[in-house]
């Protein structure tokens, strides 16, 4: 059933829903009267149904909080080492269908996309369309947040916040493939974690020594050099396997 993100108290009674999403629900899905949906307000769930449509306007009335929770057990954040903009909005959008909650765009030594003030925010607001749409279609309970970019200092400087911080590095050591299995294997529900990846052409010597002289972890992500927009999408995976699957999979003894 169709989701929307729109703000609102679980004591009201009606809701109103303008601008795209009124637009989507009314010519696209070509909603009537009497029609149910959902809506988040990024903590809540409701079922609702249309009570009035305009030309303006949909009027809906909550009918009952769904008890549901499609989040990720910790709070993950990627760092992305800026690629070309493609790139970042498909990150984008599959990290947060795999349960990301915040990505950060990082303007690195190697990143091509050189950004001002109006460009800086014309972007943000795209990506910020990417993740809610993707947010609609996967049944989260949230919009990942899509900070502004971020240097490399300023990251580090906003990590000091977290639980763990690593930085992905393909030409990790051998020691250091243990370094994600055994991150995963210790996390505690609402852990705070970081993973910095580095940008097309990677991540230069100066600014991995820089991050690990930060108390940055480096991890390796397996044998294979992965490229930048696959990294992402790896680390959420194993998080979703270690966190959401594996207990499934051993309960039941079978692999599907």
């Amino acid at each position: 059933m169709q989701r929307y993100f729109i703000n609102f108290n679980e004591n009201d009674k009606y809701v109103k829903i303008t601008g795209d999403d009124f637009h989507h629900l009314k010519n696209v899905l070509r909603m009537k009267r009497g029609d149910k949906f959902f809506l988040s307000n990024g903590e809540l769930v409701y079922q609702v149904i249309i009570e009035t449509l305009t030309n303006e306007f949909v009027l809906c009335e909550l009918l009952n909080k769904v008890e549901e929770n499609h989040e990720l057990g910790v709070n993950v954040t990627i760092a992305q080492g800026m690629p070309k903009v493609d790139k970042f909005e498909f990150i984008i959008q599959k990290a947060t269908e795999l349960g990301v909650r915040e990505l950060i765009p990082v303007l690195c030594d190697r990143s091509l996309v050189k950004v001002d003030g109006d460009k800086s925010r014309k972007k943000l607001s795209r990506f910020f369309k990417i993740a809610k749409g993707a947010a609609e279609q996967s049944e989260r309970l949230m919009i990942p947040n899509v900070t502004n970019f971020m240097t490399l200092n300023e990251l580090i400087a906003y990590s000091k916040t977290f639980t763990y911080c690593c930085v992905a590095y393909e030409r990790a050591t051998a020691k250091n493939y243990q370094n994600l299995p055994q991150l995963l294997e210790k996390l505690n529900a609402n852990d705070k974690i970081l993973f910095f990846i580095g940008p097309e052409g990677g991540i230069s010597d100066k600014e991995l020594a820089l991050l690990t002289a930060n108390n940055f972890i480096t991890i390796s992500l397996g044998k294979r050099i992965l490229r930048t927009e696959t990294a992402p999408l790896f680390i959420l995976s194993a998080i979703s396997y270690e966190l959401e699957l594996k207990g499934w999979y051993y309960a039941y003894g079978c692999f599907l």
